[in-house]
């Protein structure tokens, strides 16, 4: 890769593709471990409150900022609508969250969606070195 190439995580098509990806493994491993098969239609119903959040996420750090949610701090603005959103269409659709669940999910969506822009960054890649 030259210095004028960037690597292909920090194509938004990309990073946007990466964060859809990890809602639906976020989806279907707690559709797994809850017994409730991973039908596609199962899974893209669980996963798709969330992935709402996460679009919506992108578009307002897009807006406010005027750039698209690469690094950790927009990513955490991701992150956030897509627990808050995620999680209040599921009260809406399913009448209540349980709170185990809603800690459950802050987590695992915080590694995901952070945690990835976190090890693609120089600081991330500078500490993943020997």
């Amino acid at each position: 890769m030259t210095a004028t190439q960037r690597p292909s995580w920090r194509h938004p098509v990309v990073a946007f593709a990466l964060d859809v990806v990890l809602v639906v493994a976020f989806a279907a491993i707690g559709r797994s471990s809850h017994d409730e098969g991973l039908s596609p239609g199962g899974v893209l119903a669980t996963a798709s409150p969330f992935l709402l959040g996460a679009a919506v996420g992108w578009l307002v750090v897009r807006a406010r900022r005027g750039s698209w949610p690469l690094e950790v701090g927009p990513g955490i603005t991701v992150w956030f609508s897509t627990l808050v959103i995620g999680m209040l269409l599921r009260v809406v659709v399913l009448g209540s969250a349980a709170w185990a669940f809603v800690a459950v999910a802050a987590v695992v969506l915080a590694v995901l969606l952070v945690g990835w822009r976190f090890l693609a960054s120089p600081r991330g890649t500078r500490r993943a070195g020997p």
